[in-house]
Formats: structure tokens, sequence, C-alpha cells
């Protein structure tokens, strides 16, 4: 199985390179995690691997939990995700620890964390209109969205608006997989993963990391 964990978004920092090159850095407290099942297609009918990270106190977690992560002689934990694998995971074994130790040598990984919520944002916000023209007769429409074409004008539609129309609406709290995020260091005495560049989601929240799938090289690029 490739390397994956959970972690939380630490925040963002600089460090030098061993070039000497100051990098922007965000900090991870990746794992420790614990693998909770190990799915086959014996058993599940599809082969996967259950992590959890966090440990929680048992009287705040339910009971079914609580049992299932005995199964794994682990403590009940605050996440947990499964990965989906396209054959068995054959060095896995419940209850196994997955620390940060497993990107050492790893050049780039794939993030995925659930983005800031923005609440109702207009379409200058949401989609990057340009607004309304700011003189010129404009009265109090300058954020507006303007004309939103005919409702009926794809077949079958009827009176409502077109499919994908970009309007006003909900934006963010939504899951966002940012790839090929170069690996600055790994500090496997303290758990953290420093990665260059900034991560989906604010300080706190929940990521996801794993060896990139799109990376065109197997190493980090030279200074």
């Amino acid at each position: 199985m490739k390397a994956a964990i959970l972690g939380i978004k630490v925040g963002m920092t600089q460090v030098y390179d061993e070039a000497g090159v100051l990098l922007p850095v965000t900090v991870v407290q990746a794992g420790p995690c614990n693998v909770l099942q190990v799915k086959t297609v014996a058993s599940d009918g599809y082969d996967a691997v259950q992590i959890g990270f966090d440990d929680v106190k048992p009287q705040r977690a339910i009971a079914p939990a609580i049992g299932h992560a005995a199964k794994a002689g682990c403590k009940p934990k605050r996440y947990v995700r499964e990965m989906r694998l396209s054959e068995p995971a054959a060095d896995v074994q419940p209850g196994q620890a997955i620390t940060v130790e497993a990107f050492n040598g790893v050049a780039f990984v794939d993030v995925i964390g659930t983005t800031k919520g923005k609440g109702f944002a207009g379409v200058m916000k949401r989609h990057n209109f340009k607004g309304m023209p700011a003189s010129h007769g404009c009265e109090r429409k300058h954020r507006s969205p303007g004309a939103i074409s005919s409702h009926s004008s794809n077949r079958g539609t009827g009176g409502k608006p077109k499919r994908g129309k970009k309007m006003a609406g909900h934006m963010g709290d939504a899951r966002c997989t940012t790839r090929n995020i170069r690996v600055v260091r790994v500090d496997s005495e303290n758990n953290l993963l420093l990665v260059k560049g900034a991560l989906p989601g604010a300080n706190g929240g929940l990521v996801f990391i794993r060896v990139s799938k799109t990376a065109k090289v197997a190493t980090a690029p030279a200074q």
C-alpha cells in the first residue's frame, strides 16, 4: 500500500532548504494513525484499508465505534477514513501504526481537505464576474450578475434556469484536492510534515495526505 495518512493542518511558516532558499511551507500534524480494518474482495466485495486518527475518550464515542476499534486493539478514533485499493493490501494488518515516517523519500503528495466556507456569496466573489459598469448611469446595480438569458432555451428544461448557470449561492465548504505538493521536510520526532505552498481548509482542519498520483518526476527538483 502506498503511503497515506490523516492529519491536522497547523498553519503556515517558512523554512530554509539545503540550498539556502527560503520556502513558504504548511505544517501538518500528520498522524500517528492506526489501521482499524482491512477489507478484501472476499469479505466485503472490494479492497480497502480503514484508518483512524486522534484518540477520543470512550465516554465521548458511541458503542459501535468503541467495539470496532477494539477489534483492532485500538482506542476509538475521532476521525475515520477509508482508502480504496486496486489490489489487496498484503503488508497491512489491523492495529498497525502509520506514522509520518512513511513519507521518507516521497517527493510529492496530494492533499485532500475541506475548503473554508464563505456562506452565501454573490457572482463577483463566487465566479469572478467583473460586475456592471461603475458609471454611465448604472445605479445600485454594480455587483449585479446581469441578465441570466432565457430559462427555456435548452430543450426539456422547462421554465427552470439552465443547469450549471453561474449565479449567486453557497460558496466554499467543499472537498478540494491540491495535487503535486512538494514535501520539504519530514519531522518524525514531532510527527510533522512540512509541504511547500498552501493547503485547502482552515487551520485545525482535517486533511488526508497520500503519495501523488500525477507527479511527472520521481524526486524533488534541485535548487
